[in-house]
């Protein structure tokens, strides 16, 4: 008996399924390591996210935006890193 090997008709590429969910992460880990970005999940208080309204960082009315918080968080390491010696 013989085997016979069959090719996808002319025309026709042959589809990958998509990658899945781990590979994705670890696809975000390796990018992130490679700008020598470190990935953290923190906690913020309620008396932060005021001081960050209090100095202008952050809008009083987006205070409940993640998107928001992180940009602000961000711009207030920024300044106090860059007045450290």
């Amino acid at each position: 008996m013989t085997e016979e090997v069959t090719t996808p008709p002319a025309g026709r590429a042959r589809t990958s399924a998509a990658p899945s969910a781990a590979a994705a992460r670890m696809r975000r880990h390796r990018e992130r390591r490679r700008q020598g970005l470190l990935w953290l999940a923190i906690e913020v208080r309620e008396t932060e996210v005021d001081a960050l309204v209090l100095r202008g960082l952050l809008a009083a009315e987006s205070r409940h935006d993640c998107y928001a918080v992180r940009e602000a968080l961000y711009q207030f390491l920024e300044r106090q890193l860059e007045s450290e010696p």
